[in-house]
């Protein structure tokens, strides 16, 4: 450690003094997150109310570290249904305030309320009477008193020792901010299938995916009828290399199904070949919507120890998915 560093910083700490400092850190932030559960109570409601009733943008603002809060919750409410933007309290006098229409609702973060910068903002959603819901600490501050609805943090201790860098307030701003996202989400009943239109990249993406995504269809599908031998079954089998096979009455419903396991389980049986597919299916096949998640697929996958599946609509087979397919797709 350098000169400088030791006369700023003192000695150097052990590995047990920073495990002493983290805990000590997540501890206080603990002690803010279960003062801001017990202190929450009506406003918090008439907050749910009044942005889910937003016809326009929810409009999340905030300055430093509170700004950063506040691009996140603006990010977390239009991933989860609610549209929102981030719009910066500096710039909101230099024009940005063109972004503010109404319709919207404005979700306004200080933590003493009394952030200059936060004035033109407040100015214009009097002017145009623009709902303005305040997260703050102090009720009686410039943004506490101006708001329409006031969301009051409680007065928790800084995790910092010298009590200065907001590390527990902003940790509730951010725990509040989520809990207005997932109140949101719960009273428009925004759904995991909703939830895939707005994350279709990475792992989540995948995970979001819908059956008929990654499902085989046309001539893909290995698919005959009842009366077919099982030696003409096998070969279809083979042909298809999906491991399994689907049965089909006249009508072209799925009436059974025969797998890999179901070939094994009867290899023993004399006169195999002799017999046909109607003999040998399974006649309760799982089978799975189009429109299923596939996430939810693999999970009766595990369920029911099961390599494969027919997709079905009105009982006809649009579709099999087995598990390569998800492999492939990144689900699992």
């Amino acid at each position: 450690m350098s000169d400088i560093l030791k006369k700023s910083y003192g000695a150097r700490s052990s590995p047990a003094d920073h495990l002493a400092s983290a805990r000590r850190t997540i501890s206080l932030e603990i002690e803010g997150l279960k003062a801001l559960s017990t202190s929450l109570d009506g406003p918090f409601s008439d907050a749910v109310e009044a942005l889910g009733a937003a016809t326009g943008r929810v409009i999340v603002t905030g300055m430093g570290k509170s700004g950063h809060i506040a691009r996140k919750m603006a990010a977390t409410l239009a991933s989860t249904g609610t549209p929102a933007q981030y719009v910066h309290p500096g710039e909101a006098s230099h024009g940005d305030l063109g972004m503010i229409t109404g319709g919207d609702v404005i979700l306004a973060l200080s933590w003493s309320g009394e952030t200059a910068e936060l004035s033109s903002i407040i100015s214009h959603a009097k002017r145009f009477a623009i709902p303005l819901i305040a997260m703050t600490s102090v009720e009686t501050s410039a943004l506490g008193s101006a708001a329409d609805i006031a969301l009051i943090l409680p007065r928790a201790e800084e995790a910092c020792p010298n009590k200065l860098a907001p590390t527990t307030s902003t940790t509730m701003q951010l725990a509040l901010g989520d809990a207005l996202a997932i109140a949101l989400l719960e009273k428009k009943g925004f759904s995991a299938k909703d939830f895939s239109v707005f994350h279709p990249g990475g792992k989540l993406g995948a995970m979001l995916k819908l059956v008929r995504e990654v499902m085989h269809t046309g001539d893909e599908l290995p698919l005959t009828g009842p009366s077919t031998s099982m030696s003409e079954t096998l070969l279809i089998m083979s042909q298809k290399s999906l491991g399994s096979v689907g049965i089909v009455d006249g009508a072209g419903k799925l009436i059974g199904m025969i797998t890999d396991g179901d070939i094994r389980r009867n290899s023993g049986t004399e006169g195999l070949l002799t017999k046909t597919a109607g003999d040998i299916m399974n006649r309760t096949p799982k089978t799975v919507a189009p429109s299923m998640l596939a996430s939810e697929a693999v999970k009766l996958l595990n369920e029911k120890k099961i390599t494969s599946l027919f997709v079905v609509e009105d009982g006809r087979p649009v579709g099999l998915v087995h598990i390569h397919d998800f492999l492939k797709a990144g689900v699992i």
